[in-house]
Order: structure tokens, then sequence, then C-alpha cells
């Protein structure tokens, strides 16, 4: 019998706010303890969908998770299909939302997986992103696909 590969799904939250410049701001979180790109800043929030879970909810549930918001409205940005084509990983099918409006003040939640959390401008990310992250939010306003691969 032949086996089939597994395709592991996630839901990605961008929080957006206006910035004091031209643009918006995004809050990431800077990873520690993980295992994956630890000393990255990444989503604020983000995690694995679960069994008959939708990926919308997934996301909201990240949010009240990891970052103790309620988030009032998901907009879909896309879907990324990816893996590291020369490492042996599961292949990945991730979800990433934006959201400007959330119910509550976001805060660090987990400390052990988050070592701080800040607002960057769109056009001013740091420098360590995580690749596959940074991919998206680097188009974020400019008409992002609403499929994109990445790593292949």
């Amino acid at each position: 019998m032949i086996e089939r590969f597994v395709v592991v799904p996630a839901s990605y939250v961008f929080l957006l706010r206006p910035g004091t410049g031209d643009g918006d701001e995004v809050l990431l979180q800077l990873r520690q303890n993980t295992g994956y790109m630890d000393a990255h800043w990444a989503a604020a929030a983000a995690g694995h969908v679960e069994r008959g879970e939708t990926a919308y909810d997934a996301a909201a549930r990240e949010a009240r998770e990891e970052i103790g918001v309620d988030v009032d409205d998901l907009s879909f940005v896309t879907s990324m299909q990816r893996t590291r084509h020369a490492e042996l990983v599961d292949e990945r099918i991730d979800f990433f939302f934006t959201c400007r409006a959330w119910t509550g003040e976001p805060r660090i939640v987990e400390p052990a997986k988050c070592a701080g959390m800040d607002w960057f401008p769109l056009d001013a990310l740091p420098e360590r992103v995580v690749p596959h992250e940074r991919f998206v939010l680097d188009r974020l306003g400019t008409g992002v696909e609403s499929y994109t691969t990445f790593g292949f």
C-alpha cells in the first residue's frame, strides 16, 4: 500500500493598525523555546488547525490563546502551500488572515514561547522574520494572490 503524504494546516493572524506614517503597523511576537525559528519575529497569533475546526475558527482561537484578544473581523489574505524542499518535513497549508478590530489588549499569554511583542511598520519590518511569513507581510496591500507557494 502506498502511504499518502500528510499536509499540516495552520492559521496565522496579523493584527494591523494605522501607523504614525503613511502605512500600517503589524503586531509581531519574538519566538523562543519552540524548536522552530526561535529568535525570529512572527505573527502574534498562529497555530495548527485542529480536527473539526475551520481555519477561521483556528485563527480566532489562537488569537485568544496566544495574545488574549477576541478578533472581531478576520479578513482572509492568502493560502500558502509550502515545504522545505531540501529537508524531510510534512508539507504545510497555511491560511493567513488580517484583523483590524479586536476586543481586549494584546498581551503575551505564553511567556515561555514568546520573548517579546511589538508593533512594526509594514515597510520597516525587523531583519529576522520567519521567511514564509515575511513573504506574505511583504505583499500585504499589494494584491497578494489568494494562493501562493513557498519552498518548492
